[in-house]
């Protein structure tokens, strides 16, 4: 998941850059929101895989603005980037629609502050599959 910038290399240092998901656990048909928080960034690479395989999972809800679908893993809406270089921030809004076949997933983001300063491998934490389903009170409380 590495930008075809010529001449740029990823960032070596920590990201400033963070993945906020509204859950901890998942359930097939109830969508996961998922927030980058962080200062203001233009480009993005962002996909669900299961803690087994690089490959990606589920499907994307609307793409937010500034952003479009990408086929990943043979799968239509298997991942977003970003559309143009505009500002993009915490209140870009993905949701992530999860698959039936998986038992933990982590969404994973190449992260871009701008053409030359970008992130590899930001990770979320681990999703399970689960019954117990509570979705947090609002986008804020992602941040």
């Amino acid at each position: 998941m590495e930008p075809e910038h010529k001449g740029v290399t990823p960032q070596t240092n920590a990201s400033p850059y963070t993945i906020a998901v509204s859950n901890s656990t998942f359930q097939t048909g109830k969508p996961i929101t998922v927030v980058i928080g962080g200062s203001n960034y233009t480009g993005v690479l962002l996909q669900a895989r299961s803690a087994s395989s690089k490959e990606a999972l589920g499907t994307w809800g609307t793409t937010p603005a500034n952003t479009k679908y990408l086929q990943c893993s043979g799968i239509a809406q298997g991942a977003i980037t970003h559309s143009n270089s505009n500002t993009k921030n915490n209140l870009t809004v993905f949701t992530w629609n999860p698959p039936s076949t998986t038992n933990s997933i982590y969404f994973v983001a190449t992260i871009a502050k701008d053409a030359n300063v970008y992130w590899l491998n930001v990770k979320s934490e681990m999703l399970t599959r689960g019954e117990n389903y509570f979705t947090k009170q609002s986008v804020d409380e992602l941040n």
